[in-house]
């Protein structure tokens, strides 16, 4: 063993979780010689006892992977719903959940984006109307090699659910409810999945870029509590495939629920749902759905994005709509939404204010069509968007050369590239409301504002994905 590294990479290791950074990484924290050295483990719970495999080694800190939860921890309860990967933390109560969201990211954000007062200016933690239920998108993978969670195997034959944890070939059957998704839908899992099986149908190896059936695609409207379900496979088998007899399946588990069902054809080896490309075929239905938020339709298809919690994402729309109404929009007349996508923020702001210039700005030309369209479907005609780099707006617009007094924006999980953000500031807002579904980048990019004159009011966190470790930011922001 080095004399410098407690572990070494790829060693497996048994270890005690402590505590919770950030993102959910648990800590294990091991006292030495030389003083504490941590350990990151990501999903993982406080108390657990755990088998992990170093991923990366250093002097005073490691990362790795989590193999295997050897004890439970005694804060954690039952969960009554097929486990997956994707929610990690569901056995922790809510309550512990929130706290600590709450307590890393404003430890994020006195220590990345040096706001001492951090805690002090939390304006609101906002919970997420439902616990459980919430989500109205869910991608499942077909695949042929299958894993078995209880003998933590993996072996070849057909399966359909979620991938293990960590990994992109095997996948463990769903057998009922999640308890994230829809409950109708998921308990008849093993039968969707029997009907491929007993036809013969191959799953889709992702090794070998071979199988027929590779994804089931759902996604739903709460506005009027229907699914569009789409299959996407290979062209390898489609002349055998039973679309009738697949279609009468989806019918008898759905039934006035099922809005349209959808077969796409894609024999691009990557392994993920691009459905657009290759062919597609309505079975039955419609090829979308209609979702609102706040008053405002939108439509949904295969492609399209929309919030993942459309009850939630109305609560971080209200707040952050509350921010920019707070106090008078003052003279200047234009209210800018940057990397506006599809364009809901836009015309929330639009449906509140009649008497300012409402303007959405967004890179990417096919997001901003759908707004438009979008726009047009809510009868709203007090706004306008472009197609444009924030950077290269004003120069081809300058007729908005210091007329705009609020900007909102809610740029990607990767944040605001920090040349991006530099043209931001030039566009010498009053001021700033910016939404984050990543607060490590928001945190990094507080530093620069507040560089650049641009003091931090006051936030709210808005829990969006209960039993993850995602959580949401809204921070206000003023000129000094």
């Amino acid at each position: 063993m080095s004399q410098q590294r407690l572990f070494h990479r790829y060693q497996r290791v048994e270890l005690t979780i402590d505590d919770l950074a950030f993102e959910g990484k648990g800590i294990a924290k091991i006292q030495t010689e030389k003083g504490q050295f941590v350990v990151f483990v990501p999903n993982t719970i406080p108390g657990q006892r755990v088998l992990v495999k170093i991923t990366k080694a250093k002097s005073s800190y490691a990362e790795s992977k989590l193999l295997k939860v050897l004890e439970k921890s005694a804060v954690e309860t039952e969960n009554p719903f097929h486990p997956i990967p994707g929610a990690p933390y569901i056995t922790l109560p809510i309550d512990e959940q929130h706290r600590y969201k709450r307590k890393t990211t404003i430890e994020l954000f006195r220590r990345i984006g040096k706001i001492a007062d951090a805690e002090d200016k939390l304006d609101e933690f906002i919970s997420s109307p439902a616990l459980y239920h919430y989500r109205n998108k869910m991608e499942y993978s077909f695949s042929a090699v299958v894993y078995d969670r209880e003998k933590d195997e993996e072996y070849e034959g057909f399966a359909l659910g979620f991938k293990k944890r960590g990994q992109w070939l095997s996948v463990e059957p769903m057998q009922k409810d999640s308890g994230l998704f829809d409950k109708q839908l998921e308990d008849r899992m093993p039968d969707i999945q029997r009907f491929f099986s007993e036809a013969g149908h191959s799953g889709w190896h992702a090794k070998k870029h071979s199988g027929f059936c590779r994804f089931l695609t759902v996604k739903k409207s709460f506005r009027d509590d229907t699914l569009l379900v789409n299959l996407t496979t290979s062209g390898s088998e489609v002349k055998r495939f039973d679309k009738a007899g697949f279609t009468a399946l989806m019918q008898n588990i759905l039934g006035n629920r099922l809005a349209g069902l959808l077969h796409t054809v894609n024999d691009d080896p990557g392994d993920r749902p691009n459905t657009t490309d290759g062919t597609r075929e309505i079975l039955l239905g419609k090829p979308e759905l209609i979702e609102s938020i706040c008053g405002l339709k939108f439509r949904i298809s295969p492609e399209s994005f929309f919030q993942t919690n459309p009850q939630s994402a109305e609560r971080l729309y209200t707040k952050a709509l509350d921010y920019v109404f707070e106090k008078d929009l003052g003279e200047k007349p234009v209210v800018l939404d940057l990397f506006s996508g599809t364009g809901t923020i836009t015309q929330l702001l639009a449906q509140r204010s009649q008497d300012k210039t409402i303007i959405g700005v967004e890179i990417v030309p096919e997001a901003v069509e759908d707004a438009r369209s979008t726009a047009a479907l809510n009868g709203l005609d007090n706004l306008d968007f472009y197609a444009n780099d924030v950077g290269k707006f004003l120069l081809e617009n300058p007729h908005y050369t210091g007329k705009i007094g609020t900007l909102i924006m809610d740029p990607p999980r990767a944040g605001i590239a920090p040349k991006t953000l530099r043209k931001v500031i030039r566009l010498d807002a009053e001021r700033m409301v910016y939404i984050s579904c990543n607060p490590a980048t928001q945190a990094r990019d507080m530093v620069t504002l507040q560089e650049q004159g641009y003091q931090l009011k006051k936030y709210s966190l808005v829990d969006q994905f209960p039993h993850t470790a995602h959580i949401e930011s809204v921070a206000l922001f003023e000129k000094a």
